[in-house]
């Protein structure tokens, strides 16, 4: 019998042309990958892992250093408004004879959570529009700022809350279409444009976005970092971001969560992060003529 010689050759040669075809095939899998697993992919600098204290209140730590190389963590909360009503709190409505700060608004609210509004004057009046429960308890509508959180439409077929630019959208101060709302600086509008200017000015900032959901974005720093850089990072990192404004900021900059919450959060498996990151004790914290705060629909809150 003769012995086929070439036989051997033939079949490692198809061997090394299956084991060739195979590391394409992966290496196609693993290029298509890569926009993901890349640390410079939008999506990697959005990821969050959540706490979930209550039903429609989300709570954790955004870290967009990735992309965002001059922007620190953020304490990041989603609220879905279907779930929770939003308040908007003026301490001359209130039986207070001076601002109080955050964790005593929260106490004498009961809210689940409460955050600075906008900006005030020496005399605590408040700059620009601001409503609650239909009422006006501000000062004029201020001419430079054109954000405007609102919540709680007056008028079916509306948004449950949201922000509004005062550049385009209407807002009738007479008959006003949502029973709360707080005026303050534009920050990202729905284009994508950064509507502060870059001025180098670092401050702890608190801000409030409007999601592609419908849900609401609070987001508080952690250190300095100025505006124009979030709302730059706000555009290139967080692709679910419609829209954000940029409330009071420095010592200003402010927000409380109920001790109630934080004890059903910590039950949870996880970290916590955000919770030593909010600096949630007692000292610290100035006096606030303005707050908006969130509680579950069919709760009872003290106004």
């Amino acid at each position: 019998m003769t012995l086929d010689h070439t036989l051997p050759i033939l079949l490692l040669n198809t061997m090394k042309r299956r084991r060739s075809r195979l590391w394409v095939g992966v290496l196609g899998i693993v290029t298509g990958l890569i926009p993901f697993l890349s640390p410079f992919h939008p999506v990697s600098a959005q990821t969050i892992v959540w706490d979930h204290p209550a039903e429609g209140l989300a709570i954790g730590v955004w870290d967009p250093s990735s992309v965002c190389s001059d922007v620190p963590p953020l304490v990041v909360s989603e609220i879905d408004p279907l779930q929770y009503r939003i308040f908007v709190h003026y301490f001359r409505n209130e039986p207070f004879e001076e601002p109080p700060d955050i964790h005593e608004w929260q106490r004498r609210t009961g809210h689940d959570l409460v955050f600075n509004a906008g900006l005030f004057r020496e005399n605590f009046s408040y700059l620009g529009l601001l409503y609650a429960q239909g009422k006006p308890v501000g000062g004029k509508r201020h001419t430079s700022w054109m954000g405007l959180f609102v919540a709680e439409p007056t008028e079916a077929g509306t948004a449950t809350a949201g922000i509004l630019d005062l550049s385009i959208d209407p807002f009738n101060e007479q008959q006003p279409p949502y029973g709360e709302a707080a005026q303050s600086l534009m920050l990202l509008d729905r284009t994508g444009k950064v509507r502060v200017n870059p001025t180098g000015k670092q401050s702890q900032q608190t801000i409030v976005g409007e999601l592609k959901n419908g849900h609401i974005l609070l987001m508080k720093t952690t250190e300095p970092v100025s505006l124009h850089a979030i709302g730059r990072c706000l555009h290139e990192a967080y692709p679910q971001i419609r829209q954000a404004m940029a409330m009071d900021g420095g010592s200003s900059s402010d927000v409380s969560i109920s001790p109630a919450l934080q004890k059903a959060a910590e039950k949870a498996a996880g970290s916590h992060s955000w919770m030593a990151l909010l600096n949630s004790g007692p000292t610290g914290h100035i006096g606030l003529p303005a707050v908006i705060g969130i509680s579950p629909r069919g709760a009872l809150s003290r106004r």
